[in-house]
């Protein structure tokens, strides 16, 4: 209805799983690494929580993409049912026939099939979605499955995605059991503040923006305070809130817009999630266990002084001495935190290179395709004798990277911990193309962020300009664009900033790196650009 209305070819936020319009935060790499170390894990439970509406689906459809060719993977989404429903319904996902009715039957089945499995050096995963709706004895008949085995491991891996009630139902004495039994556990929080900016970014950019951002800084702040950083409350809020101005024959939403839309969607324009209630909760907690400590160590300081023995040596005595009420969490091994399945040789998007790969080389490669050659030794300082400035960010989106519409150099970590840069050749809607030790590897996005570390490096043509540009050859390249008679009288600030709000830009003024090569695509600069991924060369 209003996409027209604000350049875009689509809405933007519509709440279904679209794969087009997946972001992965640092948060859900991290979610999507865990599930990923379970597959190599050996059997056992995977834990994956999360607030409604954080992105658990999000993050168990990549799971579910990666997944190698010889892992077999069995999901349940529906988990209100019964012990023996849920054990049909787990031989329907692997194929398994059963001819007689029971539940030794049907387990007697399942062994069977998954140890011809095994023998053919393959895995079996369950997945199951909204596992807190599990009652008890469904949980208890899963540990069961689990304790189907050979010497050399389990037979099966079994991964529960819910919400938080889930990690509240594991934890009663009667599943005690099973909790022993999570070997990697992961509770995904909300989005921050800056990576719920590039969230709608990312997802306007999707749907075609070309232009400034339609909501103001103070209304993309007022956006995450209201919605607590949860994806899907961002989508109803924004969406509503782009309704309402199309109404208006608004293109610019403030703060004000977006809390009527608020009021509309949520019913009150603040209402703070269990999340964060429970963060206020915990901060109010520490502050009040923070002044008891101060109180305690002063009127302890006030005792000892009268006695003339320190008060240090009282008070750390008990700290070091008192007993540890609970076993810690063993941290994930390096190896965790690394998309492990996407090495696997039969399965995996990616062909790695056998030995790690240089930046300075690639960058050298790059440059070729400004008609540069580089020489020998630091390829920016070799860069800037040729009119050629090097543009690096270590926290970088996908949506920056098809805003800049510019090949690059990005760093990705293979399993192994190695680190391998490779070239952006092109970057389609929900695909990605790599130039990687001469190889063109096109592959999901949802790929490419578990093995990104989120930096960008690139050029651009610094066309005369000295470093930094003066305010007049500022002002020259200004005058230069379309319809810029009107406001050549205005302060250079003034015009900076309507040009970085027109191609969606942070408005603040100042012609920084991302600005002067924006202001270069708009003057025809003639600078490689970066094409989308064609629909027929997915693999």
């Amino acid at each position: 209805m209003y996409a027209r209305h604000y350049g875009l070819r689509q809405e933007p936020f519509s709440i279904a799983p679209d794969p087009r319009y997946l972001f992965m935060s640092e948060r859900h790499r991290e979610a999507l690494a865990h599930l990923l170390y379970g597959l190599q894990s050996g059997g056992g439970f995977v834990l994956l929580t999360g607030e409604i509406g954080a992105g658990k689906t999000t993050v168990c459809r990549a799971f579910l993409e990666q997944v190698p060719a010889h892992c077999h993977v069995a999901c349940i989404f529906n988990p209100h049912l019964t012990v023996e429903e849920l054990l049909q319904t787990v031989c329907e996902e692997f194929g398994v026939e059963t001819t007689q009715p029971g539940l030794k039957a049907r387990v007697d089945a399942l062994n069977a099939h998954l140890l011809r499995v095994h023998a053919a050096g393959e895995n079996s995963v369950l997945v199951i979605d909204e596992a807190q709706g599990l009652a008890p004895a469904v949980l208890e008949q899963l540990r069961l499955l689990t304790n189907l085995e050979t010497h050399e491991r389990k037979l099966l891996q079994i991964i529960l995605i819910g919400q938080p009630e889930l990690r509240s139902l594991l934890a009663r004495p009667e599943l005690e059991q099973l909790a022993q039994r999570i070997i990697a556990r992961f509770h995904l929080g909300p989005l921050s503040p800056a990576d719920a900016e590039h969230y709608i970014h990312h997802r306007l950019a999707v749907a075609g923006l070309q232009g400034a951002l339609p909501f103001d800084r103070v209304a993309r702040k007022r956006i995450h305070a209201l919605t607590g950083g949860v994806p899907r409350r961002i989508n109803l809020l924004c969406d509503r809130a782009l309704l309402g101005g199309y109404a208006r024959g608004l293109r610019r939403i403030g703060p004000a817009l977006v809390d009527q839309a608020a009021r509309e969607v949520f019913g009150h324009p603040a209402s703070p999630t269990s999340a964060q209630w429970q963060r206020m909760l915990a901060l109010a907690a520490l502050g009040a266990a923070s002044l008891l400590a101060v109180w305690a160590l002063w009127t302890a300081s006030q005792r000892q002084s009268a006695r003339g023995t320190p008060a240090s040596a009282s008070a750390s005595a008990p700290a070091s001495s008192a007993p540890r009420t609970a076993a810690a969490v063993p941290a994930l091994p390096p190896s965790a935190a690394l998309p492990s399945a996407l090495l696997d040789g039969q399965a995996a998007p990616w062909r790695w290179p056998v030995s790690a790969l240089a930046e300075a080389p690639q960058l050298r490669a790059l440059a070729a395709l400004w008609g540069a050659t580089l020489a020998e030794g630091d390829p920016c300082e070799a860069a800037r004798l040729q009119q050629l400035q090097c543009f690096r960010r270590n926290a970088f989106t996908l949506a920056e990277m098809r805003q800049l519409g510019r090949p690059g150099i990005v760093t990705l970590q293979d399993p192994a911990g190695t680190l391998h840069a490779a070239r952006v050749a092109a970057l389609g809607e929900d695909r990605i193309t790599l130039q990687l030790e001469g190889q063109a590897q096109t592959l999901p996005l949802a790929a490419f962020a578990t093995a990104w570390r989120g930096d960008f490096a690139t050029f651009w043509r610094t066309t005369g300009a000295e470093s930094p540009p003066t305010p007049a050859w500022l002002g020259q390249q200004l005058d230069r664009l379309p319809g810029s008679a009107a406001a050549a009288s205005a302060p250079l600030a003034s015009r900076i900033q309507v040009f970085q709000r027109t191609h969606g830009l942070e408005a603040d003024g100042v012609a920084g790196s991302m600005t002067l090569m924006q202001l270069n695509r708009a003057l025809g600069v003639d600078e490689p650009r970066l094409p989308g991924v064609p629909r027929t060369s997915a693999p």
